[in-house]
């Protein structure tokens, strides 16, 4: 199914890689994103309530933001900007800008995210926290936060609220009681680590949860899968827990080995052990350790910056991005094809009639000012000419229009496709490409590929190919 297969990137042979690394959350272990984020929305809300804030009525609604958009602490707006960081939609609060507005408010600036201005959605973790931040400016704007003097600070807050519900354990700890509320079990998931196992691959766990969740989650997605008496912690060299990333792959911090089944820790003053579990530790010393240079490794994860851009970045380790929403990205594609390839042809006939309307304004402009080749109509054919093509344009886009408002509507109403702006490639496609040598929606998809697997990445178009869709056209060929 092509929903479900390994997107190449950069040309990736699985037989030359000796290790792979896996992130846990959204990566081995899927979770229900509707439940998970919602219950991060409420428990910021008790957080918020307590503050004293009017915070009663907001209600968590995953289609408002999604993963890939910026938010610009400044404006206090939501974006989605394209490939090149041009802002192409923006909503202020729960408020779409309409064109003009959204011209105004970024004219004269693109999306930069070295800059702290703003903030990239980067996993689905953060969709709690955009909405809440959407909603919340809403109520600034309405004076109703006492306190609150900028859209800066109203972030650092919803921030500060939302990463307390990850760290406090709260959260966490209703999952446990209740997992199968939020958990999604991918029993093809346990398989594909079987396969990268049998192959000769060491597989390293390195996840940021701490120790307690990790074992409990592991055991419960992983257990049930695996050949009797095997358990998940047979199917890695090293486990590593409260990792730290994204200090984990820049600083050199201790590790510590975890000790008993309880999670109590003692110093590790030893080389790392096989099959053992560790808190803390850095990259350069799993390197080390396993005498594994950067190429020779996989990290696979979904979180853009936390997992792929600094592994990438400073490691040169390669990379694999989980995308879980691209399975529905792609459905969507699929099922809209047919309107797509009319779309197209539509296309192609306004700008067929768009360079004859040109043509025909500036023959009628040399014939007013008197220069260049002589048209062949004279002025008043010409007038009447320019005015058939106009008229033919406005029913062309009479019939382009909703075609094109649903090309835009795909997957989300608001914000459309995930990996595309406009008829651009979005931000977040540019920093896939950038940094995931390979994105797929689930870390199953690499069981039907094997471990032996050579990918190979597609040639790249440029608008100057011949092939590529608006590219010129090929030469004639001489008989």
């Amino acid at each position: 199914m092509v929903d479900r297969g390994l997107f190449c990137n950069r040309t990736l042979n699985l037989r030359a890689i000796r290790a792979i690394g896996y992130d846990m959350d959204y990566t081995l272990v899927e979770y229900r994103v509707d439940a998970f984020e919602r219950r991060v929305f409420e428990y910021a809300l008790e957080r918020f309530i307590s503050m004293g804030w009017p915070v009663d009525e907001l209600r968590f609604d995953p289609s408002m933001v999604a993963r890939g958009l910026v938010i610009d602490t400044e404006l206090g707006n939501v974006v989605k900007a394209n490939r090149f960081g041009f802002v192409k939609k923006a909503m202020h609060g729960t408020r779409s800008l309409d064109f003009n507005h959204q011209r105004q408010a970024y004219a004269h600036s693109t999306v930069e995210l070295a800059e702290p201005r703003w903030v990239f959605l980067n996993t689905l973790f953060a969709l709690s926290e955009g909405c809440l931040y959407a909603q919340l400016v809403d109520l600034l704007d309405q004076g109703r936060l006492e306190g609150v003097r900028s859209y800066s600070e109203l972030y650092r807050k919803v921030r500060a609220a939302v990463d307390a519900q990850h760290f406090e354990g709260k959260l966490k700890a209703e999952i446990v009681s209740d997992p199968e509320r939020y958990v999604i079990l991918d029993p093809d998931a346990a398989l594909t680590l079987l396969d990268q196992r049998a192959a000769g691959k060491k597989l390293l766990l390195i996840t940021n949860s701490d120790w307690h969740y990790t074992s409990f989650m592991m055991a419960y997605a992983y257990d049930r899968f695996l050949p009797s008496g095997m358990t998940w912690r047979d199917l890695f060299e090293l486990v590593i827990v409260s990792a730290r990333k994204p200090d984990f792959f820049t600083s050199r911090n201790p590790f510590f080995e975890v000790a008993t089944p309880e999670g109590l820790l003692k110093p590790c003053i030893e080389p790392l052990h096989s099959g053992h579990a560790y808190y803390g530790g850095s990259a350069s010393q799993v390197e080390a350790q396993m005498g594994l240079s950067g190429d020779e490794i996989l990290y696979v994860g979904d979180h853009m910056f936390g997992d792929v851009h600094v592994s990438k970045s400073v490691l040169r380790w390669r990379t694999a991005l989980i995308l879980r929403e691209l399975e529905g990205e792609v459905a969507a594609l699929e099922a809209f094809r047919g309107q797509e390839l009319e779309l197209a042809a539509r296309m192609e006939e306004k700008e067929a009639l768009e360079a004859r309307l040109s043509q025909s304004r500036v023959d009628l402009q040399r014939l007013r000012v008197g220069y260049g080749p002589a048209p062949a109509l004279d002025e008043k054919a010409l007038e009447a000419q320019i005015q058939e093509y106009r008229n033919s344009l406005r029913a062309l886009d009479m019939e382009i229009a909703p075609i094109a408002k649903a090309a835009m509507e795909l997957t989300n109403s608001r914000w459309g496709l995930l990996m595309r702006a406009g008829n651009d490639k979005s931000h977040l496609a540019r920093q896939v490409e950038r940094y995931a040598d390979v994105y797929t929606s689930r870390v199953s998809n690499f069981l039907k590929s094997t471990p032996h697997i050579y990918l190979r990445s597609a040639r790249g178009s440029l608008p100057h190919d011949p092939s590529a869709p608006g590219g010129p056209p090929l030469a004639p060929t001489l008989e």
